[in-house]
């Protein structure tokens, strides 16, 4: 798996949700199939007069996510900024130009009241349960940040195996100390709850 292959899987969804926070602090959920693929960058628009709007106008950060037909989860996270005044119209146009329902949605002039927005920076999370283990990949686009996820096992650890034993995806080696194998691993704490030396930490 790479970035352009999930970005490309995201286009084959078509229909992704786009998740933000509202002024209280409550998630807030939609629905977005008004989105544009430039390289690695992602443009979408929306009107002004939405909440969605206000929220990304407010705070910006947004978490996109898309599941496919193969069980893949590909789950984007980053800020969205508005487009440049200038490149307004631009991207606006080429949205519209793939996606001709919209015009039957803001005929006309009425298409003025949308604002398009780009997230430049930020990191996907590639999961697929199709496998056996488990397939989790992470990548980072523009100059976002991968804050570690997880569980990881310490020096503490006193290779009793109690951690392999109850690992669902069987994603934990033998060794000094024991080592979960990341990219397999459901992040689903059971090995955490159940080590008697208490040697795992969550990320």
């Amino acid at each position: 798996m790479d970035i352009q292959t999930c970005i490309a899987k995201l286009g084959y969804v078509g229909v992704l949700n786009f998740a933000t926070v509202d002024e209280d602090g409550a998630p807030q959920v939609r629905n977005i199939s008004a989105i544009h693929y430039e390289g690695t960058d992602i443009y979408f628009l929306t009107a002004r007069g939405k909440p969605f709007a206000r929220q990304l106008l407010r705070d910006g950060r947004v978490q996109i996510s898309g599941y496919t037909r193969f069980k893949e989860t590909i789950r984007v996270s980053g800020k969205a900024e508005p487009v440049p005044e200038a490149e307004q119209r631009k991207w606006r146009d080429v949205l519209y130009a793939e996606q001709p329902y919209l015009e039957n949605v803001y005929p006309g002039e009425t298409k003025n009241i949308d604002t398009m927005f780009v997230i430049k920076d930020y990191t996907i999370e590639y999961f697929c349960l199709s496998t056996r283990p488990i397939t989790r990949e992470y990548f980072t686009v523009g100059n976002a940040v991968l804050k570690p996820k997880g569980y990881r096992i310490t020096e503490d650890c006193i290779g009793c195996g109690t951690c392999q034993s109850v690992c669902p995806q069987s994603a934990i080696d033998e060794g000094a100390p024991f080592a979960i194998r990341q990219n397999n691993c459901l992040q689903c704490g059971n090995c955490f709850e159940n080590c008697p030396a208490q040697a795992i930490e969550r990320l």
